[in-house]
């Protein structure tokens, strides 16, 4: 305990037992269940960098999470798939029409609300020249969307995407939730804390609502499968020289006794595990150049002039306000640099996973567990958010089969046809969620500032 208490210690203590964690389950299940859990801690670590620009440099309180993310999920579509052309042919000159209709549209009423000054009626004319943007801009939509979601709609039905490399759509992720933020940020940024979080979860619930639902956009709930990699097919690397030999190279213990037909299809299983296993490392290492260049600049700005100005705004805002500090500017400034993290974030979570499915998009998972990882990890503590994101997600993800070995070995004195015991195993996926409130509860009970908090200025 002693280790643990001293802060210059305390990280390296903590990251260790990370670390530990880790290697236990590459032993005990697999590598690459091990592998897996990291490249998804990474992917959380970045989201919690991101949150905690927001919270813990300027204490805002955004739970519109979930539709940053998804914003870089969608960026990752409209990057790297292939364009359809014969949705373009349908109904992309409609849709190109209606959104020029909407932008212009937007301007003109915006011009003519600051031109018509303090004469009558200003709002009723601003109201009715808005209105006639909406229908001038939905006259093109509607038959275009129509046409394009009519075009082979089991494979295709979308625009389809620009055909660049995936791993362009991570900075454009992170461009789509800085621009969404700014719109957002200029409507919320006035509320008070706790009206803050509501307007964020429902804009948030909007975004995700109109991925699911405009299917000529990212194909909605039919999804999108087959994305593109920026790392090596698995089947590519099971057909490659270079690599089997590397593999036989690797194993040649285990293939030294043996020969022929059983030689080759030892050599050929080794071959598919461990072309899993290095795609997976590829991915961990992409992901980890990421962490580390965001890392270093959060600590950057945190120890800049800046990082203790924002932080002086969030301590007393009144005194900043005093000293000529722009508060609202500086928290927009904050809203949309801790959300391009997020979005980045997202589009690299679509990245691994291949596929962009906004069903799966919600609250529990891409926004309260994302706080959770702040709050356990140490929120103003970039290094905590880092250990926050790692720790929580892998008791997201262990819980379930340690509660399941748990169960069995509780109800292993009982009837294998019990219905108690059956209930019992059957319910183990939900000892998750106790586990996670006790992770929780005893954080807050023993360090309140998370494992590794704040390090105040006088330290």
């Amino acid at each position: 305990m002693s280790l643990f208490n001293n802060p210059s210690l305390r990280p390296y203590l903590v990251f260790g037992i990370m670390a530990v964690l880790l290697t236990f389950v590459g032993v005990t299940q697999s590598w690459g269940v091990s592998l897996t859990i990291i490249n998804m801690c990474i992917i959380s670590a970045i989201m919690t960098l991101g949150v905690n620009i927001q919270w813990g440099y300027a204490g805002l309180f955004n739970v519109g999470i979930m539709g940053f993310c998804a914003l870089g999920g969608a960026a990752a579509v409209l990057v790297s798939s292939q364009p359809v052309g014969e949705a373009w042919s349908a109904g992309g000159t409609g849709i190109s029409l209606a959104l020029l209709s909407l932008v212009g549209g937007v301007c003109f009423v915006y011009i003519l609300h600051k031109v018509w000054g303090k004469r009558p009626l200003r709002n009723t004319v601003t109201f009715i020249a808005a209105l006639g943007v909406y229908f001038l801009a939905r006259h093109f939509y509607d038959p275009a969307s129509a046409a394009i979601e009519a075009v082979d709609p089991a494979k295709t039905g979308y625009l389809g995407g620009a055909g660049l490399p995936i791993i362009f759509s991570w900075v454009i992720g992170g461009l789509f939730a800085a621009g969404a933020a700014w719109f957002i940020g200029k409507v919320t940024l006035g509320l008070r804390t706790d009206y803050l979080a509501i307007a964020t979860l429902g804009i948030a619930e909007i975004i995700v609502a109109l991925l699911k639902n405009e299917e000529w956009l990212t194909r909605g709930a039919k999804n999108v499968t087959g994305l593109p990699r920026p790392v090596p097919y698995e089947i590519e690397l099971q057909q490659a020289g270079w690599f089997i030999d590397l593999v036989s190279k690797f194993n040649a213990d285990v293939l030294s006794g043996l020969a022929g037909d059983e030689r080759a299809a030892a050599l050929q299983t080794l071959v598919m595990d461990a072309s899993g296993i290095f795609v997976k490392l590829c991915y961990a290492g992409l992901f980890s150049v990421v962490l580390i260049l965001l890392f270093v600049l959060c600590q950057l700005a945190l120890n800049s002039p800046w990082g203790r100005m924002v932080r002086a705004i969030r301590d007393n805002e009144t005194a900043a306000a005093a000293m000529g500090k722009d508060i609202k500017a500086r928290h927009l400034q904050i809203f949309i640099l801790g959300s391009a993290v997020v979005g980045i974030a997202g589009a690299m979570m679509t990245t691994l996973d291949g596929q962009f499915t906004p069903g799966t998009y919600n609250p529990l998972r891409y926004t309260f567990l994302i706080w959770v990882m702040v709050i356990v990890g140490g929120s103003g503590n970039n290094l905590g958010s880092i250990l926050g994101g790692f720790l929580v997600w892998f008791v997201w993800i262990e819980a379930e089969p340690l509660g399941t070995w748990l169960m069995d070995v509780v109800t292993s004195g009982m009837d294998p046809a019990s219905a108690l015991r059956e209930h019992l195993i059957g319910s183990a996926q939900y000892m998750r969620l106790m586990v996670m409130g006790g992770v929780l509860i005893l954080v807050m009970r023993y360090t309140p500032g998370g494992i590794l908090p704040e390090k105040s200025a006088r330290k």
